[in-house]
């Protein structure tokens, strides 16, 4: 070997040694940062003997990867739903002397408001001329009424919270895949040129991360480096180039309307006509909030609302004196806005149930007509032949007549149908169809708020895997600064040797 030859090895040695101690040096100063993963040069003998850095290669673990992507999906999609059903869950929020049904007397939910209906007409009962007793009956209708139009407002705000967080997601998503893009294109052309791409490649990688808490997403890596991604549900997301998701928000979202559907390519992956719905990631979770959980909710109070109706509703009680036919029934105690006779359709009705005007004396009506009836027919519309309406059910009078308090009474525990399209059983008694819907509500708010806390012990779980196969280990990385600074050492003396054995040959050369 001759010297330049040797002065070459040892010049490529302190070349390789440099590079390599830079980038240790970068590993331990990105040993805390997220997304970050360990670097390792790759050496290579070259055609004189020396030493090169052939590649960068990166810690990965593609599998461990795929397994905290999906962890980061489930968690994101139970947490939505957990956080939109916590606001919900405040609305039969009772004392904490509540029973596991809510129905208390200290409580705010239309189930301990029907409680304490329920209990002001036992005492009116006893009492049938007691002004204040009947007062306290009116009430309690009020409290029952409100309870069950500031629940449907509830609804109505969580689906629409709902609906514009959707909207936000959609536009993190897009910007994601655009970002995707150019690291993407950063990684094949990097890798197509032999250029050093880990630090694309874990941009990459954080960028899948940050999509996942959006929507659930597989991925699929293809033989120049690209990679593809699709939806949990196999909708294309990015495959060289970006899809596009649309969503337009909802301006209101009443009882009985849907929400807007988001689309991929002129595909829903929303909604329950979707035919490839997506499964996870907050999107996910926001729209089973605002399509499926908030509407059977909703559902369940307009049917509470309905049943009240019928079971405070009036019936003619005797012969009508002529004019218009008397309906067969109409609108007792509780009524709704702009009723001209019984409910068509229970949609809606828990935001629109109120108190009769006629029998509420916060409105000018007459309280008594809770003992002797007539609330229907107020002005007599519908004359009965012994005088009075046909509605009225206390035709003598009597102070201590208490047989429609009764029927009042027992509307709220005889039982009657329900629609089981709202989740709950198709008959029940008011009463119990009320207490049915709290223990619905609570346990389906303890179901997702365990679920968030489960998925987000599964992400911790992922993440510290995933960090201690590809993160970086400062113990290995300073053993191997010892390693290249023992091997400056070595090389440093190489070169003093060489050196020497030069100068001794220009020594030795005569002078002239």
């Amino acid at each position: 070997m001759s010297l330049s030859s040797a002065f070459s090895i040892i010049s490529s040695s302190f070349v390789a040694n440099s590079a390599e101690t830079a980038l240790i040096s970068a590993n331990i100063s990105n040993a805390n940062t997220t997304g970050y993963t360990a670097k390792t040069t790759n050496l290579a003998t070259t055609s004189y003997g020396g030493v090169e850095v052939a590649s960068i290669t990166r810690a990965a673990d593609s599998a461990l990867l795929d397994q905290l992507l999906q962890a980061t999906s489930q968690s994101a999609g139970q947490q939505a739903l957990s956080n939109g059903l916590k606001t919900l869950a405040a609305t039969v929020s009772d004392s904490s002397s509540a029973s596991s049904t809510g129905a208390t007397q200290n409580g705010n939910s239309p189930s301990a408001m029907l409680s304490n209906l329920e209990s002001a007409l036992a005492t009116y009962q006893a009492s049938p001329s007691s002004a204040s007793a009947a007062g306290a009956v009116a009430t309690a209708a009020n409290n029952l009424a409100a309870s069950l139009n500031s629940a449907t407002a509830a609804v109505q705000q969580v689906r629409q919270q709902a609906d514009s967080q959707m909207a936000s997601s959609v536009n993190t998503i897009n910007s994601l895949l655009n970002q995707f893009e150019q690291v993407n294109n950063t990684v094949v052309n990097g890798l197509a040129t032999g250029a050093d791409v880990t630090n694309a490649e874990d941009s990459r990688d954080q960028i899948l991360t940050q999509l996942s808490q959006q929507i659930g997403v597989s991925t699929v890596t293809n033989s120049n480096g690209s990679m593809s991604i699709y939806t949990d549900s196999g909708v294309t997301l990015f495959q060289g180039t970006p899809a596009t998701l649309a969503f337009q928000p909802s301006t209101t979202l009443t009882a009985g309307t849907s929400g807007n559907q988001v689309m991929v390519g002129g595909v829903p992956i929303t909604g329950a006509s979707s035919p490839m719905a997506i499964q996870s990631g907050a999107l996910a979770g926001l729209a089973s909030l605002r399509d499926t959980v908030a509407p059977e909710y909703q559902a369940q109070l307009d049917q509470i609302a309905n049943g009240l109706i019928s079971a405070f509703a009036e019936t003619p009680q005797s012969t009508s004196a002529g004019g218009p036919t008397p309906p067969a029934s109409l609108p007792g105690l509780f009524t709704y806005q702009g009723a001209t006779g019984m409910p068509t359709s229970a949609t809606g009705l828990a935001g629109s149930i109120e108190v009769n005007p006629s029998v509420d004396p916060a409105q000018g009506g007459d309280v008594t007509l809770l003992r002797d009836g007539g609330i229907a027919d107020p002005n007599d519309n519908y004359p009965s032949t012994s005088g009075g309406s046909v509605y009225t059910y206390n035709t003598t009078g009597a102070a201590s007549y208490t047989g429609r308090i009764a029927q009042l009474i027992s509307g709220i525990t005889a039982a009657q149908s329900f629609d089981p399209a709202a989740g709950l059983g198709a008959s029940d008694s008011l009463a119990d169809y009320a207490n049915a819907s709290v223990s619905w509500l609570q346990g389906q708010n303890q179901q997702a708020s365990d679920q968030a806390t489960y998925q987000s012990a599964l992400v911790t779980q992922a993440s510290g895997a995933l960090s201690n196969a590809t993160g970086v280990n400062l113990d290995a990385e300073m053993t191997n600064m010892l390693n290249l600074e023992n091997t400056y050492t070595t090389s440093a003396k190489l070169l003093d040797t060489v050196t020497n054995m030069f100068n001794s040959l220009i020594a030795a050369i005569p002078s002239r």
